[in-house]
């Protein structure tokens, strides 16, 4: 990864949670309320699977996404269920504008992202269990076997730095409740 431009992660927020706990939602709610002069950014994520409609995400084969994580164009990217995601470092000069940047991360790279930007503002977004196992049935990418495996993966504890914050926001209910509490962190 090549070195941040003097960004200390100050008006990041990563926002991170189970596969299925809405997260996507979450965003493009909180992008739907943005007017022309909030200073905020829902940035895109990097994939190798195709995009979601319903996703702030840019597809890319794995062959071009690690041509752009090695020739430094991430600012952040892990592997995770055998696909590559990664954040663009376009959003350092957002960051450097003071602008608030809200990026789609990874509970499991939560550590990389502090050890980056030690001021950013982890946002884990959590469902109940039997509503999570409804959205990912509902959802359709995977076989009964995955789901288990993802519900059983939702309740372990991931590792939070030391000097990380980190805000929880219940997404079991209306999406309008969890977005207006999402638009109060960013300052909306």
């Amino acid at each position: 990864m090549s070195q941040p431009m003097n960004i200390d992660g100050t008006g990041l927020f990563y926002v991170m949670g189970p596969s299925g706990s809405g997260k996507d939602s979450l965003l493009r709610a909180l992008h739907s309320r943005l007017g022309p002069r909030d200073r905020v950014v829902v940035a895109h994520r990097y994939i190798t699977r195709d995009a979601d409609a319903n996703e702030a995400s840019v597809s890319l084969s794995a062959g071009e996404f690690e041509r752009r994580a090695a020739l430094g164009c991430m600012a952040l990217h892990w592997r995770s269920h055998g696909l590559h995601y990664g954040i663009g470092l376009e959003i350092e000069p957002w960051l450097a504008r003071g602008l608030k940047v809200i990026v789609n991360g990874s509970r499991e790279h939560l550590p990389h992202a502090v050890a980056r930007y030690p001021k950013l503002c982890a946002v884990h977004v959590r469902v109940k269990p039997e509503v999570l196992g409804a959205r990912l049935r509902q959802r359709g990418r995977e076989s009964e076997e995955a789901i288990v495996q993802r519900l059983a993966r939702a309740d372990e504890s991931f590792a939070v730095p030391a000097q990380c914050r980190v805000v929880e926001i219940d997404n079991s209910g209306a999406l309008e409740d969890s977005t207006l509490a999402f638009a109060r962190l960013v300052g909306l």
